[in-house]
């Protein structure tokens, strides 16, 4: 169910997806509301579970994590059962940054971020194809990222 979200709660999620860092005071100046209200709004928000939390964007080249890679994963069976296995598999993989569930080819796209080729091809080798539940993976390596964006267009 979609949420019924003003025009101000709008500009709200829009300016904290840039910058959840900005003090109440200051949200409440850019959407041109009084920080009280605004306050109140953010909170419902939050409670709501449209904002599911505030987060630090990290540069991971910067922590020696120069490899970005996403791998997309077919199991032997698609099974309920199979596909809840995986997923709760893929929680204890720290290399899998995101997850998702997908239709058409392949049942998963793994979102992996490492330190080198090397811990991504071990990990594809040792982890993932020895997973019980896994037929297939097909690995891509990114070149650059061109696009870093929150994740919802408002």
């Amino acid at each position: 169910m979609r949420a019924d979200l003003d025009s101000v709660d709008l500009k709200i999620l829009r300016e904290l997806q840039r910058d959840g860092r900005m003090t109440n005071v200051e949200l409440a100046d850019r959407v041109g509301i009084s920080a009280p209200p605004c306050l109140r709004r953010v909170r419902r928000l939050e409670e709501a579970g449209i904002i599911e939390g505030y987060n630090a964007m990290l540069n991971g080249p910067k922590l020696g994590y120069d490899l970005v890679a996403f791998c997309m994963v077919g199991l032997k069976h698609q099974s309920e059962v199979e596909l809840k296995a995986f997923s709760r598999a893929s929680e204890d993989w720290p290399i899998v940054r995101q997850a998702w569930m997908t239709s058409g080819e392949t049942d998963f796209l793994l979102h992996c971020v490492c330190e080198n080729l090397m811990q991504f091809q071990d990990f594809v080798i040792e982890v993932l194809t020895a997973n019980p539940h896994v037929d297939t993976v097909r690995t891509m390596l990114t070149i650059r990222q061109i696009k870093k964006e929150g994740l919802v267009a408002i």
